[in-house]
C-alpha cells in the first residue's frame, strides 16, 4: 500500500513539476516547488490515499470496538453496503488537506534544499540525500499533524465529517489535541523521509538514462 501511494506521488510530482517549471530556464522557484507538491497531494489523495486510509483506519477502529470486519474485503463490502461508493471517501477533505500540505512541504522542502545545494556546487551524495529527506520529513510532520489528527478521527469505523471531527477534537482536547502523536510520528517520518528520497534518487539515477 505504501509503495503504491509513494509511487503515485513521485510519478505525479515529476509530471506536475514540468508544468510548473519556468518555460525559459526550466528552473523551479520555492513557491513553484510547493505548489507542484500541493497539486501532487490532491492527485494522490483522490486516486490512492483516501480509499486505502479509510479502510485501514476503519479496520483499526473496528478492532477496538464492534469487531464487525473480518478482513479488508469484508470491510469494503460493509462500508459500500451502508454508505455507498462515497463511503470510501469519508474524510476526503481532511485527507486531501493533509496530503496537499504534506506533499507540498515534503517534496517542496526536499527540492528547495536540493536546488540550493546545487547552486553552491554541493555534491548530491547518499548522505546529503538522506539528510535532505530527514529535514523534509521533520518540516512535514509539524506542519501537517493537525490534518492527520482530523483525518484519523473522521475515518473511524463510524465515520464523521471533517467539520465534526474538527469540532470534537477541539472540544475534547483543545488546540494541543491537533498535535497529539507528533513525537511518535516524527521518529517515523525522519527516517522514512531520509530512506524514501535516498532510494528515489538511486532509482532515478538508474532509470533516467534508460528512459531518455
Amino acid at each position: 500500500g505504501s509503495i503504491a501511494k509513494d509511487g503515485v506521488r513521485f510519478l505525479a510530482f515529476d509530471s506536475i513539476k514540468k508544468a510548473f517549471a519556468d518555460p525559459d530556464t526550466g528552473a523551479m522557484s520555492p513557491p513553484r516547488n510547493l505548489l507542484a507538491g500541493m497539486c501532487t497531494g490532491v492527485v494522490a489523495s483522490t486516486f490512492a490515499v483516501t480509499p486505502t486510509e479509510r479502510i485501514k483506519t476503519a479496520l483499526i477502529d473496528d478492532a477496538r470496538t464492534a469487531k464487525r470486519f473480518h478482513s479488508s474485503p469484508h470491510a469494503v463490502q460493509l462500508i459500500y453496503h451502508e454508505y455507498g461508493f462515497m463511503g470510501m471517501y469519508h474524510g476526503y477533505a481532511g485527507t486531501t488537506l493533509k496530503q496537499a500540505g504534506a506533499t507540498a512541504f515534503r517534496m517542496g522542502t526536499y527540492n528547495i534544499l536540493k536546488d540550493f545545494e546545487k547552486s553552491r556546487d554541493i555534491d548530491q551524495t547518499t548522505i546529503i540525500n538522506f539528510a535532505n529527506g530527514a529535514v523534509a520529513g521533520t518540516v512535514t510532520t509539524y506542519a501537517t499533524q493537525p490534518f492527520d489528527t482530523i483525518k484519523t478521527r473522521s475515518q473511524s469505523a463510524k465515520g464523521a465529517s471533517t467539520v465534526d471531527a474538527f469540532r470534537s477534537i477541539l472540544t475534547d482536547e483543545g488546540l494541543r489535541g491537533f498535535w497529539r502523536g507528533t513525537t511518535m510520528r516524527l521518529g517515523r517520518t525522519i527516517f522514512s523521509g531520509g530512506i524514501l528520497f535516498t532510494v528515489y534518487e538511486e532509482v532515478a539515477g538508474l532509470l533516467n538514462p534508460l528512459l531518455r
